[in-house]
């Protein structure tokens, strides 16, 4: 049971109040620039959550909102802010493909070596899945090549566990390039 005189404890919200911020989180979704806006200049907290612990901006990367997005960075959104899964908005664009989103959290921000708890990175991800787009991309902005998770996995290794021939061979050929 909830102690509402615990400072841990967070504020039960009316039913109007969940109503307007379930509103915000189906703006994002929508990729609705246009109202929430506004609302963000009128001091929305850029850096709401859902119940998953998904962020704004997370959604806005996840969805391929990229003016929501923009917005979002401009009035201080957290480009590092994980959700419950520990997945950062930088790793939700590039599991999309979506490289211009990647390009605006990364100029934004974002930390190309950035990894969640289990120590995977966005390069890891684009190799998990074949996006030799983005295999590129990262590297030119300083993803490291030689960066490992949690079980001592690289992206190199990753991208031939999941079947990923492209973004394996992509990845090889920069490491020869790198060793000579």
């Amino acid at each position: 049971m909830p102690n509402p005189s615990d400072p841990h404890t967070p504020p039960t919200l009316d039913p109007e109040t969940l109503e307007f911020l379930q509103g915000i989180f189906e703006l994002v979704r929508a990729g609705d620039a246009g109202r929430l806006g506004p609302l963000l200049d009128q001091g929305l907290p850029p850096n709401l959550r859902n119940q998953k612990g998904d962020s704004l901006l997370m959604l806005a990367s996840y969805h391929g909102h990229q003016e929501v997005a923009r917005q979002l960075l401009e009035h201080g959104a957290d480009p590092e802010l994980h959700n419950d899964q520990g997945q950062t908005p930088l790793q939700g664009a590039v599991f999309k493909g979506d490289v211009p989103m990647v390009e605006l959290l990364l100029a934004q921000g974002a930390a190309v070596n950035g990894a969640g708890p289990d120590g995977k990175t966005a390069l890891m991800l684009a190799a998990m899945f074949n996006r030799t787009n983005l295999i590129d991309l990262l590297l030119e902005r300083g993803a490291d090549l030689h960066a490992r998770d949690f079980r001592g996995l690289s992206a190199l290794d990753v991208a031939r566990m999941m079947g990923a021939p492209e973004t394996a061979a992509q990845l090889e050929e920069r490491l020869r390039q790198a060793q000579s």
